[in-house]
């Protein structure tokens, strides 16, 4: 039997608390031994990362309770928290707190409380680490060292450290030992060679970002553990440094094969491709690579936008864990000699940037269309793949699932636009015969980044209710080459409005989508493009605009962390001589402009996009009868992470929806709008 019913007012068994007890993903998978572990969010327990231990029997358990909340805050999105390594006395791992950020080691089998490595710092942001790497034969942990010299956000330093593992550090500053200099603004945590004789690591400098132009440096260990001879090795920073080529390289990624040579993934071919070299083989100065598996128009790599991610890995016979694709991506087994690349079969079209070997075996973090993320497993002897942990478990009848499109569409000059397209779904009600579907265009953070085809319970508690979505890979994204992301150098706030309107309009134009019912969402770079949009046409009848960038010349000039304070020289273009253009595309500056309803939605603990963004565009907007609501959320920062949080947002954006659409909603607290 199907109901009858119009579009938004459907019944669904997914409510805003399912959506919230289901929100993030498992990060930063590793082994300990023959234990898997990782991290995964804890809405319910105020966003805190779970440390996350699955023993070789199977069993899993989270061995640090509440408040342990292992994640760290280099470049405010943080990167990898932990390392583990097996002595004597059993595991042993060192991790990163997020309430003080100090290292801390933990033996979780001697049932001893962590206990402190490193010191709290008074100034600025603190010290913070990333990235370590064990190296118990020296008594220490290597790892990035994030140190703030100032009250500023750009009053950082940033160095490869190595700590004691005996505590010495945990009161003094200086009984940490510095082993790369401050010659680059940017590092990632060393990679050492088989031998123990060589580190490598990326580095990159302002105004780049890491997908812009990195470079990999090279540094011979004395018998000291000290860093000797440094040298860069390959990689491009790019016209804006001294002696840069034209366009930079990106090097996502470095890993050490069991031969000595090292293995990075370059983009120099105009996508992030895996080469080898070795590093004694040299002419003229110039460092010879081999593509390992050229030609195939397809990204082994991605955007560093945390430190630690990985995309490919060696194991012990030789062969490569690579993940790879064009829009998707798939966990697949590459041979560097003949460039054979066997893909693992299953479910999943998405695998996050992190894996584990060990053994014959990979372990990574992968989801689908109809599977959340999961801690998933290839036996490379079997080629079996299997679910191993955090297993997708269907809360609600998988037949409330949306059933995705993935599509092209047509952008203007003819240009390419990628999309997921979400019609509204529901197994037992329909929309009156010739009404047409109200549609929300999603538009993702970073701008450099990517929305997977995944199963996504936020986004099917509107699809059951009668509300399709459509997710937009704009021009900017990654997935796509190196071509496709850099259509937005120069371009914010136009290639990507423009994208996403073509998508509506199509779905519009089609006989999808209601044209007076088109609604657009995101949050932080998603943000801005909704803000931009809403501000430049009036295609839209309403907007969801999440810890948004709303002014550009502020956020240029000290109201953003030090990562991201030069971005906007290749996004928009240097402020020193187009600052114009920074004025003329804010939305700060187009508040008169703005005619449809609108929520915001800000964390007050946001040092990334801050606060005083939304307090100035509110100003401009009041009195101007625009009704529209402001929530905001002590103790959240850059994204929701906590339960009660989550809640309230999506309920209120759905409130927003249904005022503006004309549908009635009597199972969700209303959001007052006020003009």
């Amino acid at each position: 039997m199907v109901t009858t019913a119009p579009y938004g007012a459907w019944p669904s068994p997914i409510d805003a608390r399912t959506v919230a007890s289901h929100d993030g993903r498992p990060t930063f998978v590793g082994v300990v031994g023959d234990e898997v572990w990782w991290t995964e969010p804890r809405p319910a327990e105020g966003g805190r990362r779970a440390l996350m231990r699955r023993r070789a029997d199977g069993t899993v358990e989270s061995p640090l309770p509440a408040p342990w909340n292992v994640r760290s805050r280099v470049l405010e999105y943080g990167g990898q928290p932990w390392a583990g390594t097996v002595t004597e006395r059993g595991p042993l791992v060192v991790f990163s707190d997020f309430a003080d950020q100090r290292l801390y080691a933990y033996e979780p089998d001697s049932g001893a409380a962590p206990r402190p490595l490193t010191p709290v710092s008074v100034v600025g942001g603190g010290l913070r680490w990333a990235d370590p790497v064990l190296r118990p034969e020296l008594g220490e942990v290597w790892c990035v060292l994030e140190e703030f010299t100032g009250p500023r956000p750009t009053d950082v330093r940033r160095v490869i450290a190595a700590v004691p593992l005996d505590g010495s550090a945990a009161e003094q500053r200086a009984s940490v030992r510095e082993l790369s200099d401050y010659r680059h603004r940017f590092v990632t945590g060393p990679r050492i060679s088989p031998d123990g004789r060589r580190a490598a690591w990326i580095a990159w400098d302002h105004p780049q970002m890491p997908w812009d132009g990195t470079l990999v440096m090279l540094a011979e260990i004395t018998a000291k553990g000290e860093f000797a001879d440094v040298r860069p090795l390959v990689g491009d920073l790019g016209p804006t440094a001294p002696g840069g080529g034209e366009s930079g390289e990106s090097v996502a990624q470095i890993e050490w094969a069991a031969d000595g040579s090292l293995l990075f993934a370059s983009d120099l071919s105009g996508w992030w491709e895996l080469q080898r070299l070795d590093p004694d083989a040299q002419g003229d100065g110039v460092v010879a690579s081999r593509g390992l598996c050229p030609a195939r128009e397809e990204e082994f790599g991605g955007p560093l936008w945390t430190i630690g991610q990985r995309w490919f890995l060696p194991l012990d016979n030789g062969t490569l864990a690579v993940l790879h694709g064009r829009g998707t991506t798939a966990l697949g087994i590459l041979d560097p000699v003949s460039g054979e690349l066997v893909d693992a079969a299953g479910p999943w079209t998405e695998w996050a940037p992190t894996l584990a070997v060990h053994g014959s075996r990979v372990i990574g973090i992968a989801a689908g269309p109809r599977r959340s993320y999961e801690i998933v497993e290839l036996d490379t002897c079997t080629g079996r793949a299997r679910p191993l942990a955090a297993e997708h478990t269907d809360v609600v009848d998988p037949a409330y699932y949306p059933q995705p499109q993935s599509r092209t569409f047509a952008g203007p000059d003819g240009r390419d636009v990628h999309a997921h397209v979400y019609p509204p779904h529901h197994p037992q009600y329909a929309a009156p015969e010739g009404e047409l579907p109200p549609y929300v265009v999603w538009v993702h953070g970073g701008p450099t980044s990517h929305s997977p085809l995944v199963l996504d319970l936020e986004l099917a508690y509107f699809t059951s209710r009668g509300i399709g979505v459509a997710v937009v890979n704009y021009g900017g994204s990654t997935g796509y080459g190196r071509q496709y992301r850099e259509r937005l150098r120069g371009q914010w706030g136009v290639v990507d409005v423009e994208d996403c309107a073509a998508v509506a309009r199509a779905l519009a134009d089609e006989g999808s989508a209601d044209p007076a019912r088109l609604a657009i969402r995101g949050g932080s770079a998603g943000g801005w493009t909704t803000a931009a949009s809403l501000t430049t046409t009036d295609l839209y009848a309403c907007g969801t605009i999440s810890y948004p960038i709303l002014d550009l010349a502020g956020w240029a000039t000290g109201e953003t962390h030090d990562f991201e304070s030069q971005y906007l020289e290749s996004l928009v273009g240097p402020f020193a001589e187009v600052p114009e253009r920074y004025r003329e595309r804010s939305p700060l500056h187009r508040a008169d402009r703005i005619t449809a309803p609108f929520l915001l939605l800000q964390g007050m603990d946001d040092v990334i996009c801050p606060p005083v963004q939304c307090d100035r565009f509110l100003a401009e907007v009041e009195g101007r009868g625009i009704p529209h609501a402001y929530l905001t959320f002590a103790g959240e920062g850059h994204g929701f992470r906590r339960a009660q949080t989550i809640v309230r947002a999506v309920e209120a954006e759905l409130s927003l929806y249904a005022q503006t659409f004309g549908f009635v909603r009597d199972d969700v607290p209303g959001v007052a709008l006020r003009g």
